[in-house]
């Protein structure tokens, strides 16, 4: 990449605007097609394969030890690098910066210094001075910018069964005190932490606070976990699927080295999103696995095919031949992951930027680090060579030669049912419900609702001064049933009292900014159609007064913002998606029906997966919905190109059936590898993540990474048996 080319992407990752977004996709289209057409142009096993490459790959490994400290610098700087990247875990700093929630929080954060309240802190069994002395004790605590509990909305001297009841068990309830906190997000962890040791085991605390302090605290030990894990079952597989005993340690060194780049290179982005820091690592392993054991078997092939060669000029005609197969399927892959870049809401080109420079860096390691390592290390794997581990698959490829019609008669059945049950699914947008009742938090948010209901706070800026229009507006406010309570210069102070007769303390929380704010308290979910349904009906109550002349924001009314956001990137990523890789197949086939074949195929596997939550009746969190079908797609294609590639070769010397039988014993030990390591990494992260969207996205991973390869071995082989006429020009013997 040039130094102008390398200038346009960094402007592009400190950009934030969605305009240049397009134009940078573009570009990065028009750059990786370019390698595509190249490698269609050119017979990478011939006289014709680029010169220019040859000679890098020969500079390669000529001074392959040059080569290898360059990238252990590389790593260890990356080491250092990768920890000075910060991690975000709230979903609501997401949200496109034009979008009308985000801009009120903005001018509100300008304006006011107390934010909007994030925390619910209940205390059981306490008396009213008890309430008010953990009022003060909370909002002593550092990070902590307001609390508001029962006195700030009645005089609580004159006894409670006197004044209106509702009023009081908003705050008061069963002897149960429910406190409103406002938590500065700079001194999260520290608050929440302070807050939990201050009340106790034996009280509670909810909302978006505490929910992204346990995010932060749990997932960094989650990931490592499931990164543990993963490379134990991914050493497992590769000792089943290689025949010696080294393969397996210089393949996981060739991906640590790329993984440890990618990570610390991340520190170009400042922060990164929480799905990206779980899901980027184990993604990156799923996906660039097969590339290093390809190249490495391709240099074993060239060894024994030319024994009297140097390994030099071995490794150099291996990575002339597989240059095509890997270099195809990764930019497959990185435009898949690409297509993330153009969603609004901005975890996707967060998180599909990450990945596609991991593959991106891991097509760069096999090119350059992994010939380097293995010519080091050529003699130690010659040493531990044994006889395969699994039995070869020749039977597995005469019985998917007698299932395959019947099974490409049941995927054509079932398409269709997928496609409508995948997008009827019920889904949550926010971060509500991301936490279960299995786990502490989630436990704490269902005893405050079974007390105190469900509950939310909105917050409306409106101009100050026009104390008359202000009040009606808060009378009209009153009488949306969900709002139980308001805190307002006029209903606080009231409406005919001048400004500076309210304490400055006072004062400064209502109006401040040249802005008037009305707190909200709403007896409603922060997400459903009854939550977005009274976000809306508050929008047009305050818009009668204030034309078009004020802000509302809340938790509700952001991911109000969300669900309207992400729900509209949604057909145009996946069409971006699926137009890219087809796109990039027509080119690399230079044939319709092919690439149609194996988009298609793809697309299934996705829709079955999407599927199942309809059918088993659960909702699916909107953020992984969107994200799996990028990710399966580019994840996955990889098996269906490989097949077809195979199937291709086969068909120059066998008929169409032996050609199936001969294809799917050929690559199943390479699919079940990656499909596998997809499908295993995808299950832990499932497992082990308390964090439920995390949860769901691995699950998608794990099923769609089965789904994928079953369809890719059984139903795929039937497709191409038909389509045989179309997609093979060349004239091949007769059937048998």
């Amino acid at each position: 990449m040039t130094e102008k080319e390398y200038s346009r992407i960094h402007l592009f990752v400190k950009s934030k605007k969605y305009a240049q977004k397009r134009k940078f996709i573009k570009y990065l289209f028009s750059i990786f097609i370019k390698p595509v057409r190249m490698i269609n142009s050119f017979d990478f096993s011939g006289k014709e394969f680029p010169v220019l490459l040859k000679r890098f790959y020969t500079a390669i490994v000529r001074r392959r030890k040059a080569v290898l400290a360059v990238f252990a610098l590389a790593a260890v700087l990356c080491v250092f690098a990768m920890r000075q990247v910060q991690v975000d875990y709230d979903i609501n700093d997401y949200l496109p910066p034009d979008s009308p929630s985000t801009i009120a929080i903005e001018k509100m954060n300008s304006a006011f210094t107390g934010g909007i309240p994030n925390m619910r802190v209940m205390v059981r069994d306490v008396t009213v001075p008890e309430a008010l002395d953990y009022k003060q004790k909370l909002a002593a605590i550092d990070g902590v910018a307001s609390v508001t509990w029962l006195d700030d909305s009645l005089d609580v001297t004159v006894p409670l069964q006197m004044q209106d009841t509702a009023a009081v068990e908003s705050y008061y309830k069963d002897g149960c005190a429910l406190f409103t906190v406002t938590v500065e997000d700079a001194k999260r962890l520290e608050a929440v932490a302070a807050v939990q040791e201050l009340i106790g085991e034996d009280n509670a605390m909810a909302g978006t606070a505490v929910s992204t302090a346990v995010a932060t605290n749990s997932t960094v030990t989650e990931v490592a976990k499931i990164a543990a894990i993963a490379v134990v079952y991914v050493l497992f597989i590769l000792i089943l699927t290689t025949d010696s005993w080294a393969e397996p340690l210089l393949v996981l060194m060739g991906l640590g080295a790329a993984i440890l780049i990618n990570n610390g290179t991340n520190l170009i982005f400042g922060t990164i999103s929480f799905v990206t820091n779980a899901a980027g690592s184990i993604l990156q392993l799923a996906v660039s696995l097969d590339y290093s054991v390809f190249l490495i078997h391709r240099f074993a092939e060239c060894r024994a095919a030319r024994p009297d060669a140097s390994p030099e000029d071995c490794m150099v005609d291996a990575l002339c031949k597989s240059t095509g197969s890997i270099l195809s399927s990764g930019l497959t892959t990185v435009i898949g992951f690409l297509a993330l870049v153009l969603m609004q809401f901005q975890i996707g080109p967060d998180l599909g930027l990450a990945l596609a420079k991991g593959v991106v860096l891991s097509l760069v390691t096999v090119f350059t680090f992994m010939p380097a390592l293995t010519l080091a290390a050529y003699k130690w794997m010659d040493k531990t060579h044994h006889r395969p581990l699994l039995p070869k698959f020749d039977r597995f490829g005469r019985f998917v030669a007698r299932i395959m019609l019947p099974m490409a008669l049941v995927l054509a059945i079932i398409m269709v049912p997928s496609y409508l049950a995948s997008n009827h699914n019920e889904y949550y947008y926010g971060a509500a419900h991301m936490f279960g009742t299995n786990t502490r938090l989630g436990a704490d948010t269902a005893a405050i609702e079974e007390t105190f209901g469900k509950s939310d706070t909105y917050v409306v800026l409106v101009p100050e001064g026009d104390t008359a229009t202000q009040a009606e507006l808060s009378d009209a406010l009153h009488a949306v049933p969900e709002v139980t309570g308001i805190l307002s210069f006029v209903d606080n102070a009231g409406a005919s009292i001048p400004p500076e007769f309210v304490p400055p303390d006072t004062l400064s929380l209502l109006t401040s900014g040249g802005y008037t704010r009305m707190v909200l308290t709403v007896n409603a979910d922060t997400e459903g159609d009854a939550a977005f349904a009274l976000v809306e009906r508050i929008r047009a109550t305050v818009q009668q007064y204030y034309p078009d002349n004020y802000y509302l924001a809340g938790q509700g009314v952001s991911t109000y913002d969300l669900m309207d956001t992400i729900t509209a990137d949604m057909v145009k990523v996946n069409l971006l998606a699926i137009g890219a890789v087809f796109l990039i197949l027509l080119l690399m086939k230079r044939q319709l029906l092919l690439p149609v074949i194996l988009v298609l195929s793809i697309e299934t596997a996705i829709w079955i997966n999407l599927a199942i939550p309809y059918f088993r009746g659960q909702h699916v969190f909107y953020i992984a919905y969107l994200i799996i079908s990028s990710i399966q797609l580019g994840a996955t294609v990889d098996y269906a190109i490989l097949f077809s590639d195979r199937y291709q070769e086969f068909r120059e010397t066998l008929d169409k059936k032996q050609a199936i039988a001969a294809t799917v014993s050929a690559v199943t030990t390479s699919v079940i590898t990656t499909g596998s390591a997809l499908a295993v990494v995808g299950f832990l992260m499932g497992a082990i993540s308390t964090n439920q969207l995390l949860g769901q996205l691995g699950n998608f991973l794990g099923v769609g990474g089965l789904v994928s390869l079953a369809i890719v071995l059984l139903a795929l082989p039937g497709y191409l048996y038909l389509a045989d006429p179309l997609i093979i020009k060349k004239k091949q013997p007769k059937e048998a």
